[in-house]
């Protein structure tokens, strides 16, 4: 016979509110879970056509033009690839000097004035900033030389611009988190600012900043309304070398947002566009598993190691 095992002596009852707490917050933890898997089983269910009656050589190939049925993916990955890995090249160690400024050098009056503008670009729309930057920054680039000023490097740009706010922000809060402890120890042995940055705070702060950049490649891959005004929307792909970057491209994103209102429901160029959303998901997805991947072995190695 099972007996219902009674809460220890003097253990506090749990209070009706806690209990009703506690269940909503695992009701959002499952909704999460399963509004994700919903979104994947669409994705799947709509785009998988895509690869059941295309032939993996041409839906890879190098030509996109649905009208006579060329729908290679090629043009398209490679455009998104070019777009984001310049954005990344860009943000990057901006976001984290820039956070690094904020949270250990910056006076406590600027940073109570740059936190919240910080916060605040954010907010802007990126349907604004992809019209400000088709009016007034491709012109820019096309005076400096390129052949046009839609190309990979204006979205390259705008997408860096867009993405700084969320790693700034976000690494910042992983440097302030750092125990002001460490600091101090590694001041008392003679160690410099920057050496104290370098050597103890960044350190015990890389998982915080590994989300970071992450989140903002996330942030630059699934942009649309900027890099559709921006990037040229030519489904080529451009010559490799330096001059890369300088030439129309076309994202997948962009690609979505463009066609689709286009195409009739449950046509092959229709299941296409859903394909074209199945493999952007499963790049999120991948990016995100590199991330916790990243964070784990990282917190590992401190805890076999200590911080160096």
């Amino acid at each position: 016979m099972t007996t219902v095992q009674s809460p220890p002596p003097g253990a506090p009852s749990r209070r009706p509110g806690e209990i009703v707490i506690e269940a909503l917050i695992v009701l959002a933890g499952a909704s999460t879970v399963i509004i994700v898997a919903l979104i994947f089983i669409f994705l799947l269910r709509e785009g998988i056509n895509t690869f059941l009656d295309i032939p993996l050589r041409q839906l890879f190939g190098q030509r996109w033009y649905p009208i006579e049925g060329y729908y290679g993916l090629l043009p398209l990955l490679v455009g998104t690839a070019l777009v984001t890995v310049g954005a990344v090249i860009i943000a990057v160690p901006l976001g984290i000097v820039a956070a690094i400024y904020l949270g250990e050098i910056a006076p406590t009056w600027l940073r109570e004035i740059l936190k919240p503008l910080i916060e605040i670009l954010a907010g802007i729309p990126s349907i604004v900033l992809g019209f400000l930057g088709w009016v007034a920054l491709a012109p820019i680039i096309q005076n400096l030389g390129a052949p046009t000023g839609l190309t990979a490097f204006t979205g390259s740009l705008l997408l860096a611009y867009m993405s700084l706010p969320t790693i700034i922000s976000i690494s910042e809060d992983a440097l302030y988190a750092v125990p002001k402890e460490y600091r101090d120890g590694s001041l008392a042995i003679g160690a410099t600012q920057w050496q104290t940055i370098w050597r103890v705070v960044l350190p015990a702060a890389r998982s915080g900043l590994v989300i970071a950049v992450m989140l903002g490649i996330g942030r630059v891959i699934g942009e649309t309304m900027a890099v559709l005004l921006v990037t040229g929307n030519a489904a080529n792909i451009p010559a490799f070398g330096p001059g890369m970057f300088f030439s129309p491209v076309r994202t997948m994103t962009a690609t979505i947002a463009a066609e689709m209102g286009e195409v009739a429901q449950g046509s092959l160029h229709y299941n296409v566009l859903f394909g074209i959303g199945l493999i952007l998901f499963l790049i999120t997805f991948t990016v995100n598993w590199l991330a916790a991947r990243l964070v784990g072995v990282n917190g590992a190695r401190r805890s076999r190691g200590g911080l160096l």
